[in-house]
């Protein structure tokens, strides 16, 4: 049903701005656009409460004049600073184990025989936070390969949010965060250095590469990747947005290939046809094309 010109400008959120109805799904259609995040009036409160920091910043008065900056063409910068604070951003090392056990076992074997022949190697951290899950895979990588840096085997690490892209440039992480690496692991490439505070080695840190990126935006790698991790990103997309998006990792992911997904992702539309289940939520890119 839809809301009354009245309810539309009631407010959905009490508090010190007015966020209306209307603002608010002004703001959820800019996220679904810009990012494909699918945003219901469930998450009001939390729309108000990660703008209503902007608002202060700004010195506006009231959603409806955030709404009109951030809808002004000239506002790029505003705009991408709002689809950063809607972004959630949970991660930790080591998430789901077993994606990472069957990558040291399925996926890396073949791959690291293939570097150490001269070959190239590119695995994706797709929706990576601040990049604990591209730590992750760089050291199972270092634990089975510690000359990997005289070899091309590299990890690309990406997220919408820059500033979760800085924080995984540093590199840094408190000791809540590394306390499911492994003990073996831990000892030979973290380094503590502050009471609540861990240094990733230097050789994951050149292992791994930084970037901002949109997922609904162009790819600009131009290479084909071996790996793919997306995790839990899915779950943010409406279905539309998911294909697509399952879709774009079949066409870039090369034959033979693995997808990890979230446990409570499931790989949907055309992609179905390509990709085959190898494990807890890991697919396996099949010779097919998409259609």
């Amino acid at each position: 049903m839809s809301a009354t010109p009245a309810q539309k400008d009631a407010a959905i959120v009490p508090g010190e701005y007015l966020l209306t109805v209307a603002d608010f799904r002004q703001i959820a259609a800019i996220l679904h656009d810009d990012a494909g995040i699918s945003l219901s009036e469930a998450k009001a409160a939390l729309v108000y409460a990660r703008l209503a920091k902007r608002l202060r910043a700004l010195g506006l008065s009231s959603f409806r004049d955030y709404c009109a900056l951030v809808s002004d063409g000239g506002a790029v910068d505003e705009r991408q600073k709002l689809v950063a604070a809607l972004t959630t951003n949970v991660t930790k090392f080591f998430r789901e184990k077993h994606h990472f056990e069957h990558l040291q076992r399925r996926a890396l074997p073949a791959l690291i025989e293939r570097a150490r022949k001269g070959g190239q190697v590119r695995i994706w951290s797709a929706g990576c936070s601040n990049g604990q899950e591209a730590y992750s895979a760089a050291l199972v990588i270092l634990s089975m390969m510690p000359e990997v840096l005289s070899h091309d085997l590299k990890i690309l690490a990406t997220d919408i949010d820059p500033n979760m892209v800085a924080e995984g440039r540093v590199g840094r992480y408190s000791s809540a965060a590394v306390e499911d690496v492994p003990a073996e692991l831990k000892k030979r490439w973290l380094r503590k250095v502050r009471e609540d505070e861990w240094q990733v080695a230097d050789e994951a840190m050149q292992l791994v590469s930084f970037r901002e990126l949109n997922l609904f935006a162009p790819w600009p790698m131009k290479r084909p990747f071996d790996v793919i991790f997306c995790r839990n990103v899915a779950i943010y997309f409406d279905k539309t947005k998911q294909a697509e998006l399952w879709a774009r990792f079949a066409k870039t992911l090369l034959p033979g290939g693995y997808l990890y997904i979230g446990h409570s992702e499931r790989i949907t539309g055309p992609a179905t046809d390509v990709f085959a289940n190898d494990g807890i939520t890991t697919w396996r890119r099949s010779q097919g094309s998409i259609r």
